[in-house]
């Protein structure tokens, strides 16, 4: 994996083989960071980064100066990577928690400008993070939350949605704070 923008562009990243996971490719993230850059403060935004994996999203978000990123994965050898990353780079902006996503959707309190979550593909209940985060009261009033998944499964009719855009076979479905 690579950091295109910020403190860290041009970084290269080769997270172990072993680890479950399907990093976001360059392209999608970059189509996505434009639309994110040219619409929020990172400066003054706090970000929740689900199932973040490799920390591909949680480390882009740090080099583009977000204030703070929670990072959450139930995997130890992922938690531990991402960990690793941190501590090399000092990112101190990012904090890193082993935690089963659903759970820690249920019980966490704290709102976010910026959701983002890339759930294993042929994980059923992606459907259910949007609902989740509309029932718990995750996003603040201008707040923004970005689902990636197969572009085969539709997110349409889950609260707060608002477009998808496709890159190949992966989408980013994005949801709003309903009011």
């Amino acid at each position: 994996m690579r950091i295109i923008g910020g403190k860290l562009k041009g970084i290269r990243f080769n997270a172990p083989v072993s680890l479950p996971v399907r990093p976001t490719t360059d392209m999608a993230k970059e189509a996505l960071f434009n639309i994110l850059y040219n619409t929020y403060d990172f400066g003054s935004c706090e970000a929740l980064d689900l199932f973040c994996g490799t920390g591909n999203i949680s480390i882009e978000f740090a080099s583009r100066g977000i204030k703070k990123v929670t990072a959450v994965d139930k995997h130890s050898g992922c938690v531990h990577w991402v960990k690793s990353i941190v501590d090399k780079h000092k990112l101190t902006e990012i904090e890193v928690h082993k935690a089963d996503v659903f759970k820690f959707l249920e019980q966490h309190q704290q709102s976010y400008q910026l959701i983002f979550a890339d759930p294993p593909y042929n994980l059923p209940t992606i459907p259910l993070i949007p609902e989740l985060v509309a029932k718990n009261n995750l996003l603040t009033a201008n707040g923004l939350l970005i689902v990636e998944h197969p572009s085969l499964l539709k997110l349409n009719d889950k609260p707060g949605y608002t477009e998808t855009r496709r890159y190949g076979n992966s989408s980013f479905s994005f949801f709003e704070k309903q009011h």
